[in-house]
């Protein structure tokens, strides 16, 4: 088994990593990662129902959709990944116990009483530490999973707050968790790079074959390639979400103004806009300008540009707009 240290933050080029891993590496793989500010979602869910817009944006947080199936979660520089590649029999292919044992035996080592609990996930004294996913194909699978060891709850918290009511579709939903920090349970307390080396070296030497492995020129090249292709671009981060329709309101120095719209691999394919605000000019127009458009606050701005937007609602500004249609 190939044992690897990513020493990439892009978020992008690592989920890549992942898939250049599982699908064009054919020995089984061991990897640990981290990601810089990120929201990674899964496959199979509406990217904007489970991100904080507003959050996301002042921060500057990237989104990134993973291959595998499950729930949002929200990584930075103090939460640890590690990945798991591995070619067998497809009856025992789903094993979420068997790939995060090393993780708790390692906490034990630690003093750290870590449990296996639910469906996929680690918990301390309760307190969820460690989510996993998987991703099967064939005879092969990729198993993924977060270690919290000294995240920014606020963070964690403020970036995939959202509200429930705005979406409403047949995505994949993320289950809100207690989170706890691994660091904050050790007897003795540790870096993260002494974590991460303690890591590799129970899988060095408990797997059989085990041997560290540094990615060629080749490698980087291929990965680089996955990521400017399909990671880094909006079809597969926010247009590759389930059909959805999306309704929310506010209230505005012009009165009441409610958003809803008809929402299908995520361009715009329905609006209408209702509430008490006065106008000049009928607001068809408008709508009619932000059917198919990107579900994205750029496109919807090239959209408006041409718009005197206050013959149309009055005291009601553009970036009023925007906000409630996210």
């Amino acid at each position: 088994m190939l044992c690897i240290k990513h020493h990439s933050t892009d978020p992008y080029f690592n989920i890549a990593t992942d898939e250049y891993i599982f699908k064009h590496m054919e020995e089984d793989c061991f990897m640990l990662w981290r990601n810089d500010n990120a929201i990674i979602v899964g496959k199979h869910q509406n990217t904007l129902a489970e991100i904080n817009h507003e959050y996301v944006k002042e921060r500057g947080i990237k989104v990134v959709r993973r291959l595998s199936g499950g729930g949002a979660v929200y990584h930075d520089l103090g939460n640890l990944n590690f990945s798991f590649t591995r070619t067998g029999d497809s009856y025992e292919m789903i094993d979420f116990q068997r790939y995060t044992k090393p993780i708790i035996e390692v906490l034990k080592e630690l003093g750290v009483n870590a449990k296996f609990e639910g469906r996929n996930d680690l918990t301390i004294e309760g307190k969820k530490f460690s989510g996993n996913a998987e991703h099967v194909f064939k005879n092969k699978v990729l198993h993924h999973g977060t270690l919290l060891f000294s995240s920014e709850m606020k963070d964690i918290s403020g970036a995939l707050k959202i509200n429930p009511l705005k979406y409403k579709d047949r995505g994949v939903k993320s289950v809100p968790n207690r989170v706890t920090n691994i660091s904050d349970h050790l007897k003795e307390k540790i870096s993260l790079d002494q974590f991460t080396d303690k890591i590799m070296d129970y899988i060095t030497g408990h797997f059989e074959d085990a041997r560290m492995y540094e990615f060629t020129e080749e490698d980087l090249k291929k990965i680089q390639e996955i990521r400017d292709e399909k990671y880094s671009t909006w079809e597969w981060n926010f247009g590759y979400s389930p059909d959805y329709n999306f309704k929310q309101g506010a209230r505005t120095p012009g009165g009441t103004i409610e958003m809803n719209m008809n929402v299908s691999h995520g361009i715009i394919r329905a609006v209408k806009i209702t509430g008490d605000f006065f106008h000049i000019r009928d607001i068809k127009p408008i709508e009619q300008a932000l059917e198919n458009t990107k579900h994205e606050e750029e496109a919807i701005r090239v959209k408006l540009e041409p718009f005197n937007l206050k013959e149309y609602f009055d005291k009601i500004s553009e970036d009023d707009l925007i906000s409630i249609m996210f």
